[in-house]
């Protein structure tokens, strides 16, 4: 896996949207002050690929991926693998609740020379390549198809962060060996083993299948055959004596028919004769239609006796007078009755009404005058209730003063205190003020009481004498129009008259209706008797006309009872001569069923001399020949290809058990894994013996790197050759022995891995500044070496200025208050 182009936005230190370009940098470091941001370039590389990050402690920790106060932080990874371009994008979200999830993850596979520099014009998700996996959980089997190594092994071999840089060289046995066995694509041993078991199982399976088939096909021999080949030429011979035989039971069977036919028309003919029969009722349909017909005529003239008395009464009703004019003369009168009446009491209750307002405006002035002298009676009352309070106060000052001290009304100093008087009036005064205030009041409710009776009486007398006028005023209306009528009585006579003339033309309208309605019911006795004689002769003709092919004589129209008797005795005489010739008729039929049995019967002995069955009344024999003729042959091509199935499923047996023994042997070597074992303990060999040469160089030639029974080890050139375990080693020697085997992973294995997982980059974050000069001199050395040979991208983080001077690519990361950003330098 080598990184081509990396894109944050809200990403750990990385607010701002920030993107890193690896295109060609083939060696790089990554430099700037603790805690701007560099391992988190890092990081986003691994969470991109693998949705975590090693200082995380486990995807729980996804939250540290959401930089300071930002909801959303988004990663996208260009890289390539294997010769293939990928891009990986995963999107962190904050919900309302303040969870932080995945909400988008995605891997694409880029079409072939896309340029990584078009991701700067804003393509769409679309444009980027084909969809390899769309949700978080699909990405995991992706990006280990794409890169070959799980996010453990990734971390060990390829990304190296901090803390973790002596993974791998303190790593189990069988740790280091599944990395060993992803690296160099050992694994394709253990499924060609499982592939050569499960076909080893499919061929023993096939070879049962096969094997039931052949028990199910049975034998086939030469005599099954011969007799099968036997069967068919009988089936033919049959068919071709019933080619001769059946035209001539079709002819006999045809004979019989006809010969039934004539039978049957014989009999049919004498059933239609039979059928001639005359109404019983021809007698009275004649005189039932004179009888209906004078009812008719008397019906007529009862209608037009009646139309015509109801005619001239019309013309005297239309030449009385206008019932709605008499009648409002007639209401005219008793208008004018009622109102002079009303009138004359009214006039009556005008002079009372006059006389009582008069009564009521004097008593109403009275009660004014008494109200006047019950005010002045209470304004004197309330003057003496005063002047009694006054003289009141006074006289209980009085008890407090003494001669010589200050009057407390006007300070003044008191020379005598006057005697005090005998008794107070103030509460006599106050009664006489109450007894003049009921007065009063009752003065006020007497004028209020005698001012509303007034202008009630005159209210009463105004509408009165308005209401008068306007009866005077109709009076004069009513004279007016009555002026020439004759008067009630005349009016009640004229009315009476015309209302008698209504009733009789009522009367004749309902006479005239009955006389109608008879007429009426004449006429549709009359149509019904019409229709009984149509009736009669339409079954004399549906009866002719159904013998009409056996010649009837023509018909007399003008009596339907003569035609009747006419085709009654012609229908008689022709049953007579049909009954003479039925007997040769029926004898016909007997002789031709007698030649239809022969000839049937000749055929059965055919279909029993093969060895079928009789063929049955309805059956077709040909079709039953034919049928025959087809099973015999398909029974005989069934043994054939029964015989020919035999042959290529004992060929099919053979192949199977090849193929299984095959299968077997190789399923049987693979599973000892001696040969996986072998190229492990090759590849071991090749890691140990790079990584010591890398080693030596390091430690001045003090250390060799060794490996027994999968365990590490260091011989210590400087103690006598001393063997330690890789544990014993100081934080500077563990470095040291990291560095050479992590270098000789991207070095020696590469070449032999045959998978994707193939080593292309590798970047170290671990602290190079626990190494002296000269031994920095060297790893700097050993990096520039790595890189030079151009398949391999290596990578630093470094904050040792010697190092980072001698990489040609450096990205500085640098960081303000508000994010981190990573600027390119160098070359």
């Amino acid at each position: 896996m080598r990184p081509l182009r990396l894109d944050l936005a809200g990403f750990t230190a990385f607010r701002d949207a920030t993107t890193v370009d690896f295109t060609d940098a083939d060696f790089f470091a990554l430099v700037g002050p603790t805690g701007s941001g560099k391992s988190s370039v890092l990081d986003a590389i691994c969470f991109a690929l693998y949705g975590t990050v090693p200082r995380w402690g486990g995807a729980r920790g996804i939250a540290n991926a959401l930089a300071p106060s930002a909801n959303e932080a988004r990663v996208r990874l260009v890289f390539e693998s294997a010769g293939a371009r990928y891009v990986a994008t995963r999107v962190v979200r904050r919900d309302s609740r303040g969870n932080v999830k995945t909400g988008n993850a995605g891997l694409q596979l880029m079409p072939p020379g896309f340029d990584v520099t078009k991701l700067d014009t804003g393509l769409s998700p679309e444009d980027l390549g084909e969809v390899v996996a769309g949700t978080p959980a699909e990405m995991d089997d992706a990006v280990l198809e794409a890169v070959g190594l799980p996010y453990e092994q990734f971390t060990s071999c390829v990304l190296l962060p901090q803390g973790q840089f002596a993974d791998f060289l303190h790593a189990k046995p069988a740790t280091r060996q599944q990395i060993l066995v992803n690296l160099l694509g050992l694994g394709v041993y253990e499924q060609v083993q499982k592939l050569a078991t499960a076909r080893a199982g499919r061929a023993d399976a096939a070879l049962d299948a096969v094997d039931r088939m052949r028990h199910g096909l049975g034998e086939v021999d030469d005599e099954a055959l011969a007799g099968a080949a036997a069967r068919v030429d009988a089936m033919r011979e049959l068919a071709a004596g019933l080619d001769a035989a059946v035209p001539e039971l079709r002819a006999a069977r045809a004979a019989a028919t006809d010969a039934e036919a004539a039978l049957a028309g014989l009999d049919a003919e004498l059933a239609e004769l039979a059928r001639v029969r005359p109404p019983g009722d021809l007698g009275t349909v004649a005189e039932a239609l004179a009888l209906a017909r004078t009812g008719a005529t008397e019906a007529n003239t009862a209608v037009t006796v009646a139309e015509e008395r109801e005619e001239k009464l019309r013309g005297e009703l239309a030449g009385a007078g206008d019932p709605a004019a008499l009648r409002l003369l007639q209401q005219a009168h008793a208008d004018r009755k009622r109102v002079a009446d009303e009138a004359a009491t009214l006039a009556d209750a005008l002079a009372g009404a006059d006389a009582d307002h008069t009564a009521a405006v004097a008593a109403l002035d009275q009660a004014r005058a008494q109200a006047q002298r019950a005010g002045a009676e209470l304004e004197a009352a309330r003057t003496a209730y005063q002047e009694a309070q006054t003289a009141d106060r006074a006289a209980a000052l009085r008890a407090h003063l003494h001669p010589g001290a200050p009057c407390p009304v006007c300070t003044q100093p008191v020379t005598e205190v006057p005697q005090l008087p005998a008794g107070s009036a103030v509460a006599a005064a106050k009664q006489a003020g109450e007894a003049a205030r009921s007065a009063a009041d009752a003065a006020d409710r007497l004028v209020g009481q005698r001012d509303a009776a007034a202008r009630e009486l005159e209210r009463t007398l105004h509408q009165a004498r308005a209401r008068h006028e306007q009866l005077t005023g109709r009076l004069a209306e009513l004279d007016a129009q009555l002026a020439d009528s004759p008067g009630p009585a005349a009016l009640r006579r004229e009315l009476d008259r015309i209302a008698g003339l209504r009733r009789d033309l009522e009367a004749a309208g309902g006479t005239v209706r009955s006389a109608r309605e008879a007429a009426r019911r004449a006429q549709a006795g009359v149509t019904a008797a019409e229709q009984r004689l149509r009736g009669a002769w339409h079954d004399f003709d549906a009866a002719r006309d159904g013998l009409a092919r056996l010649g009837p004589p023509a018909a007399d129209r003008t009596d339907v009872t003569a035609a009747w008797a006419g085709l009654a005795d012609w229908a008689a005489r022709a049953t007579d001569e049909r009954r003479a010739g039925r007997a040769d008729a029926a004898s016909a039929v007997t002789d031709a069923h007698a030649v239809v049995d022969a000839v049937a019967e000749r055929i059965a002995g055919l279909f029993t001399a093969v060895g079928l069955d009789r063929p049955g009344t309805d059956a077709d024999p040909v079709r039953l020949a034919v049928v025959a003729v087809e099973r015999a042959d398909a029974e005989h091509r069934r043994l054939v290809e029964r015989r020919e199935q035999l042959r290529e499923l004992t060929e099919q047996r053979a192949g199977h058990e090849r193929e299984s023994r095959v299968a077997k042997a190789l399923a049987g070597h693979l599973r000892a894994n001696n040969f996986e074992r072998w190229l492990l303990a090759e590849a071991l060999d090749m890691l140990v013996d790079g990584a010591s040469r890398i080693l030596r160089e390091l430690t001045g030639g003090q250390y060799d790197l060794a490996h027994d029974k999968g365990e590490f080890f260091v011989v210590d050139h400087h103690d006598a050759g001393l063997r330690r375990a890789v544990r014993t080693l100081s934080g500077g020697e563990t470095f040291q022995a990291s560095l050479a085997l992590a270098l000789a992973l991207s070095e020696q294995l590469a070449g032999l891995s045959t998978t994707t997982a193939s080593l292309e980059s590798i970047v170290l974050d671990e602290g190079f500044g626990t190494l002296d000069a000269a031994t920095l001199d060297t790893v700097a050395a050993t990096l520039e070496n790595l890189a030079a040979r151009g398949d391999r991208m290596v990578g630093v983080v470094t904050h040792v200025p010697a190092l980072a001077e001698r990489i040609p690519v450096r990205f500085e990361v640098r960081k303000d208050a508000r994010s981190s950003r990573v600027e390119r330098t160098g070359r």
